[in-house]
């Protein structure tokens, strides 16, 4: 590869960072040096001190200004992952940054232009598809032609609130920027993905808050209508999963062909399965269920060879801005219905 392939954290306000930086390693990249926020709490500084044990802590700064790193990771805290994510592109880097890449339309302009001028990429790390493995198998079920043309996509993303441990910030709706814009940032991504479309519109949008009162800036409810040039979609997100349910969310997500239906249950079965990653594929010789445990992450490994080779393999950039510009403007539909 033409580059060396090593990176730096900026932000650390959300634990996907984690997740973000062990599949690039595992891609071949090198952790240099990491950053926390300005309102980063200490027990998070610990625990990326303990993780990653031996790599300095730096200023935001020093890791901007180091020319042997050709990317930087962020997960920051929402509304500032923009401000992160421009000044690395100025900085000749590439970004990885987690959901959501941004909170205003406002911002992704301001991104699209520091993309366009400096010819760096701003990639989203939608981990709902991108960190699961059976997405690899039911992209391949799909480009097999198994369930045919893809009409459709349900995509739920339920998530528990374990409201005694989130910071301040994750209540305050201008910092998040809302529940559509944030979770449910996954299921435009995998609209997208799966139904192939390179343009979308949103068609309806709600928000809600339905069990939060004391907490009137939160939204715990939210959910979309989209119309894409190669399917339709439909997408619910919550913070309402009971404690009961051994996992955080029942994330899922049904893909609708005119040949046959694909169900990803991509964190439990509640059939009593053991484990994640359970593909259900129904077509007119039957139904079969697959353990996609193994069938990997690809997405990574193409992220590392597109930040030396400046190809467009695991992520197009088209696709990073259209699932975050579809997401913002569903939060913003929403609220104006909301208002009247």
């Amino acid at each position: 590869m033409a580059v060396p392939l090593r990176m730096g954290v900026i932000g650390i306000d959300h634990g996907h960072i984690y997740g973000m930086v062990e599949g690039m390693q595992a891609a071949g990249f090198t952790l240099v040096a990491w950053s926390t926020g300005s309102q980063t709490p200490e027990s998070s500084r610990k625990t990326a001190a303990e993780k990653w044990s031996g790599i300095p802590e730096l200023e935001p700064e020093a890791i901007l200004e180091d020319q042997s790193l050709s990317l930087i990771l962020s997960a920051s805290i929402n509304s500032e992952r923009a401000a992160v994510a421009i000044a690395a592109m100025e900085h000749g880097k590439d970004v990885l940054v987690d959901k959501p890449g941004c909170t205003t339309l406002d911002q992704l302009e301001t991104l699209q232009l520091a993309a366009l001028r400096t010819g760096q990429r701003w990639i989203v790390s939608f981990s709902e598809r991108v960190g699961v493995e059976s997405t690899a198998l039911v992209d391949r079920l799909i480009g097999e032609g198994r369930i045919g043309k893809v009409v459709q996509t349900v995509g739920f993303g339920p998530h528990r609130l374990n409201a005694d441990v989130r910071p301040d910030w994750f209540w305050s709706r201008e910092q998040t920027g809302g529940i559509l814009t944030d979770i449910c940032a996954h299921q435009f991504d995998q609209f997208l993905h799966f139904t192939g479309s390179t343009e979308a519109r949103v068609v309806s949008a709600h928000v809600g808050n339905t069990a939060n009162t004391d907490r009137p800036d939160f939204q715990d409810f939210g959910e979309a209508l989209l119309e894409g040039n190669c399917g339709r979609g439909y997408a619910r997100v919550d913070w309402l999963t009971p404690h009961g349910l051994p996992v955080w969310g029942d994330g899922r997500i049904t893909i609708l062909g005119t040949e046959g239906t694909i169900e990803m249950r991509k964190y439990i079965d509640l059939a009593g399965r053991p484990g994640g990653n359970h593909v259900f594929l129904a077509d007119k010789a039957g139904v079969e269920h697959f353990d996609a445990t193994g069938a990997g992450k690809p997405f990574y490994t193409a992220l590392a060879w597109d930040v030396a080779e400046r190809t467009e393999t695991a992520m197009t950039q088209a696709h990073a801005f259209l699932a975050t510009r579809l997401a913002l403007e569903a939060q913003e539909m929403a609220e104006r219905e909301q208002a009247r």
